[in-house]
Order: structure tokens, then sequence, then C-alpha cells
């Protein structure tokens, strides 16, 4: 025997040895790769499917194990099977589909083990007609009745949309078969097709028939409860979860973190968060958006402080979180420096993100940055174009906004309910009652799109604000659904503003019956009723706001200087250079009095709710964040103020005079648009 003739089963052993114990590193297979090859071994199914299995799912480089395949001989079922299986779990569903097709050109027959695989690869690329085909192959064979088949079936159809059929596929199953696989996928069926109680129930069933939950059934059904805002079953999953010893599991626990600040309850996201001892990048990210979704921006970034102090670092939804947070406070400055924590070109490219960042800017008041980023994003979604149209209206750019429009329908972009909001704010900013009826019209005549409630605000506060309040009322009177407290309100403002106390008395006492805990209603009604000299109603809607003893919604306004957000009550005292502040707002009326200004109290009667009573229209939130503004920035900056509630009259005469006397821009945003004040003009034109 020729002495070499020994050494291919010697070193095959060796091999045989190597992949059985495993690599170390990728460099270490392709040595392995090399090795098989100089001992011409590439025809042995075993070594390959070895090699593939590693390449795939150990060290995931498809393009690589697509190169070990093409160097085969003759490739078995086994190797077929392990090259569509190592595709699928690195999401190359194409080719997972290509490399079936392979094989049955060969003239392998696809086995229980192929199905699966396909029929995931059929679901994530909607290959419907594939997987109808490929179910039909499966009865013949005879693999209807293998449970891993099945589920991939039930997945396939469901997130084809066909439920019925998906149902069908799981009630043929045995019973004793369903797996927790199986229950997941039927429950993320209906809850893909927006029938979350369905799932719930199918998730009690399942803990009925014996089926053990794992950390992603719960999951899913935790969303499910969210998006009904079930707590009290979200609350019982959370026992149970805990029950089952998942109480540390940071998949749950971030999904239960989701669920209680989508219902509202941050308190109980905040503990189960605190007592999670481990977190990742979810969690935080979880926290930080139930905050900044709750209005609760202050915590959102305190979340976020505590997240960089622990070297985690943001991704895409804690980021839009935070920017969320700084739009809502004005935080201009804390926005940009969270957004210079990832790099420029991913909000450029990622269209969530960039909406977050153009919204920020714009409610921050500085628009020509937002429109800076729009301009140079990658893709231009709808959404994208949503925000851009509603910041250009917020800072009444109107005629900026409809051009804008007129490039969504350009592009062949279909606009959504968002869309028409900003385009009828826009309109409303700007008095365009003919051109707000346009567009509210259009919507259902031009784009099949139902107005919705929002929209119905929109054109009530349009023609409230333009004197038309008969025909904002009738049209309440016409809604297909029942007014809400947001619709009165536009009326309201509408009433406020041409002072219409009459209307006024009817609109708030439908407010009353829809807001009975809201102190701000009962006082403006017991206003007006002395203003029409009916002084018994006055004292009675008095006594009874007394006697239920209300608190009315306080008026708060916000200015960031270098970074720190500072807050503001009406009769503040509790800053820390508040005599300052009193001395520099002296300061100001005194200046202003010599240049003509007299304080406009009769705007106390209509504006009541929003600050206290008629002593201190002097000294309101706003004015004494404009008084510490003055004092702690340098001449050349912008001011820039937030106020949770509309501005008064008073207070916007008082900004305009100051922009001129201090040759100051003062930048305001309150609860319905923005003010520039310069040279002793405001943006608005006096009209909102």
């Amino acid at each position: 025997m020729n002495p070499t003739s020994s050494i291919p089963p010697k070193a095959l052993l060796e091999l045989k040895t190597t992949l059985f114990h495993g690599f170390h590193s990728f460099n270490q297979l392709k040595h392995i790769h090399a090795r098989i090859i100089r001992f011409g071994f590439m025809h042995n199914n075993y070594l390959l499917n070895l090699l593939l299995k590693f390449t795939l799912n150990n060290f995931n480089h498809p393009n690589y194990a697509q190169l070990l395949f093409n160097q085969a001989r003759e490739p078995n079922i086994y190797v077929y099977n392990t090259m569509i299986r190592g595709l699928v779990s690195n999401n190359c569903y194409e080719e997972g589909i290509y490399y079936f097709y392979a094989m049955r050109e060969k003239g392998f027959f696809p086995d229980h083990f192929t199905f699966p695989f396909l029929f995931k690869c059929c679901t994530r690329l909607f290959e419907f007609d594939l997987g109808v085909k490929a179910h039909g192959v499966v009865v013949k064979m005879g693999y209807d009745c293998d449970v891993f088949v099945n589920t991939g079936l039930v997945c396939l159809y469901s997130k084809c949309g066909l439920l019925d059929d998906a149902h069908k596929v799981f009630d043929d199953m045995r019973e004793d078969l369903k797996n927790v696989v199986s229950w997941t996928a039927i429950m993320t069926g209906y809850i893909g097709v927006g029938k979350f109680r369905e799932a719930i129930e199918l998730f009690r069933r399942s803990l009925e028939m014996g089926s053990r939950p794992d950390s992603f059934s719960i999951v899913r059904v935790l969303l499910a409860c969210s998006r009904v805002g079930d707590v009290s079953t979200g609350e019982w999953i959370h026992g149970y979860a805990v029950e089952m010893g998942m109480g540390r599991n940071v998949f749950v626990n971030t999904g239960l973190i989701d669920m209680y600040g989508k219902c509202g309850k941050m308190v109980k996201a905040r503990e189960v968060f605190d007592g999670m001892v481990e977190k990742d990048f979810v969690s935080w990210s979880a926290m930080i958006q139930g905050y900044a979704a709750n209005g609760l921006p202050k915590e959102a970034l305190e979340v976020f402080y505590r997240m960089q102090r622990e070297g985690v670092r943001p991704d895409c939804y804690s980021m839009v979180g935070v920017l969320s947070a700084c739009a809502r406070l004005g935080a201009l400055e804390v926005g940009e420096w969270a957004s210079r924590l990832m790099e420029r070109d991913e909000f450029f490219d990622n269209a969530v993100l960039g909406t977050a960042l153009i919204d920020m800017y714009a409610k921050c008041g500085r628009m020509v940055s937002a429109w800076e980023i729009f301009r140079q994003m990658t893709v231009k979604d709808r959404v994208v174009w949503n925000a851009v149209v509603s910041g250009l209206a917020m800072h009444g750019h109107v005629k900026s906004a409809l051009c804008c429009f007129g490039q969504v329908e350009k592009l062949g972009l279909k606009p959504d309910g968002n869309t028409f909001i900003g385009l009828l704010c826009a309109c409303t900013h700007a008095g365009l009652v003919g051109d707000g009826r346009k567009y509210f019209h259009s919507m259902t005549h031009s784009y099949s799109l139902e107005p919705a409630i929002e929209h119905y605000g929109c054109m009530v506060d349009l023609l409230g604000r333009a004197g038309l309040l008969d025909e904002a009322h009738s049209l309440i009177r016409t809604m297909p659904m029942k007014a809400n407290a947001v619709i009165w309100g536009a009326l309201l403002s509408g009433c406020r503003l041409h002072r219409d106390t009459k209307l006024a008395e009817h609109v708030l006492k439908q407010l009353i019956q829809l807001e009975p805990w809201n102190s701000g209603n009962y006082v403006l009604l017991s206003n007006i009723y002395a203003s029409n000299n009916k002084w018994d109603d006055s004292e009675r809607v008095r006594s009874s706001l007394n006697e239920a003893r209300m608190q009315k919604i306080p008026a708060y306004s916000w200015i960031e200087i270098d970074g720190v957000v500072h807050e503001f009550l009406v009769g503040d005292t509790y800053h820390s250079i508040s005599e300052k502040i009193y001395a520099k707002l002296s300061e100001l009326s005194k200046e202003l009095r010599e240049a003509g200004y007299v304080p406009r109290t009769d705007y106390v009667l209509f504006d009541i709710e929003e600050e206290e009573k008629e002593q201190f229209v002097g000294c309101h939130s706003e004015k004494l964040a404009l008084a510490f503004g003055l004092l702690r920035t340098r001449p050349s900056e912008v001011i820039r103020i937030i106020k949770n509630l509309r501005i008064c009259g008073d207070c916007h005469t008082f900004f305009k005079l100051v922009s001129k006397i201090s040759e100051r821009e003062i930048i305001l945003r309150d609860n319905n648009r923005f003010h520039c004040f310069l040279k002793g003009s405001c943006s608005c034109g006096d009209y909102w």
C-alpha cells in the first residue's frame, strides 16, 4: 500500500474532530475550509453540512455559505435544508426561496424540516401564491399533522390577512400537538389585524389548555393589552409572569414597561424599571418614550441623563422620546446636545429620527433649522412631509405650508388625516376660511378620507376665530360624532375672541357636562353670569365649585437657559433670583407705561381660567419667564418661552412693546401657535 494512501482517512478523522469541537473564530473556519479543499473532501456532504451550520448559525456569513455551497459536487437534502434554514435565520428570505427552487430542480422533495422555513420566507416576503402551493404539497406528502409545519402555515395566513384560513389550520391541529409557538402564532395573527380582545382571549384559552407561555407570547399579549388600554388584564399577566419565574426576564419586563406606559400608568412602569437587575437599551427606550408620551418630559430627560451616565448608547426610539420631551419643554439646547450623540446621517437616512428632529426644531421655534433637516433627508415619506407642513403652519408660514402640500400631490404621495390637520391649522392661523372649507371638503370628495373629530375641531376653530360663530355652532350640531371638550373649547375660543357671552354660556354648560372636574369651566361660567348681572346664578356656580374643592389647571411657562429648563407659575416667588425677576418686571412696566402702555384687565373675564385673578395680570407666568430671560441672556440672543395655555391679550401687548424697547427677538409658543415678537409687532398679526 502506498504510504500516502493512509493520509486522507487520517485527515478526514482530524477534520471531523475539529468540526465536532467547533471554532473560536471565523478565520479558523476558513482555515479548515482550505484543508477540506486541499484534501479533496468537498464531495463529503457531512463535512459540508457542518461547515454550513457554523458559517450560518455561529458566524452569520450567508455570502460565504453560498460560496461553500457552490463548491459542493452533489449536495443532498440535508445540505439544502441546512442552507435554507441558515439563510432564513440570517433574514435572507429571497435567497432561501432560491435554494428551495434549486432543490426541486435537482429532484429532491422537501420534507418536514424544509416547509417551516419555506413558509417563513413566504410570510416575510408576502409570497402568498408560493405558500398556498407549498400547502398543497404538504397535504399530499402527509406533513399536515406536523406541528412545526402547521405553525408556519398559521403564521403565513395570518400575515397575509387571511385570519379565517389561519384559524382553520390552527383548529385542525390536534390539541395535544399545539405548542406555545402555535398559540403565539395565532395570537400574533389576531394582533396583526387589530383584533386585540380576541388575542387576549386566545391567551387565556391557551392557559386553560395547559400551554405554558414563553417570554415572547407574554410580550405579545401585553402588546394587545396596551392597544386596548386593558391595564387590569396587563396587571394580571404581570403577576402570572412573576409566578412563572419570568420576573427577571428583560424581554418581559420591557414589555410590561411599554404596556404600563401606553396605559398611562407611569408609576407602575417605573416600579418595573427600577426593579430590573439587568436593563438593555430597549428597556431604557420604553421608559423614556412612556414618560414623553404621557406628558412628563422632565422625567423622560431625567431617565435619559441616567442612561448616559450608565454608558448605554441611545437607539432610534430613545432618541425619538428625548426629542419629543425637548419639543414639549422647548429645550432647544438639550435637544441639540442629544441629537449630537448620533451621527447626523442617521437622521437624514431614517424617516422616524428625521421627523422627530424636524418636530423638535419646529416646536422650539427654530423653523429654519427644521427646514434644513427636511431638505437634507434622503427619504421623504408622508410622515416627514406632515411634520414640515405642521411646523410651517405653527409658525404662521401659511403659504409655504400650502406649497408643501402641492409638492406632496405632485410626488404622488397620498395625504392622510395628519396632513389635513396641518393644512387646516395653517388656514386657521391666517384666517383663510375659504381655503379651509376647500381642504376640509376635499378630504371626502378627492381623497376618500372621512374627517375625524380633530378635523372638525380645526374647522370649528377656523370659523370661530373668523367670527362665524353660528356656522361653527351649526357644524358641531351636524357632526357625525358627539362633540368632545376640544370641539366645544374651540368654539369657546371664538366666543372669547368676539365677546359673545350668550353663546359662551351655552358652550360652557356643555363643557361642564363633559369635564365636571375642570374648575376653569365653572369659573368662566360664573364670570359670564356676573357680567350679565345674573348674580344668583354666578354665586350658585361658585358655591358648587367650592363644595367640590376643585383646583384649577395652573398656567406654566418654561424658558431654557444654558441647557437648564426653568419653570414659572403666575405670581411665582420660588425661583432663586425671584427678587431680581420682579425688580426687572417692575422696571419694564415703568418703561412701558412711560411709552403709553396700560394693563388691559378686560381680558380677565375670558382668560381667568388661564391665570389667577385681576390683580395678577402684571405677573403672569410668561412675563416672569421673559424678565428672567432678559436677565440671563446676552443682548444678541433670541429669548424662547413655552406656555402651556393661551397667551392673554395683555401679555401679548406687553411682549410686543418689550421687543421694541429692548430691541430683542422674543419667540413664545402657547398651546395654539408660535408668536415671534420683533420691533413691536408679532408674527401672528394679532390674530390668534
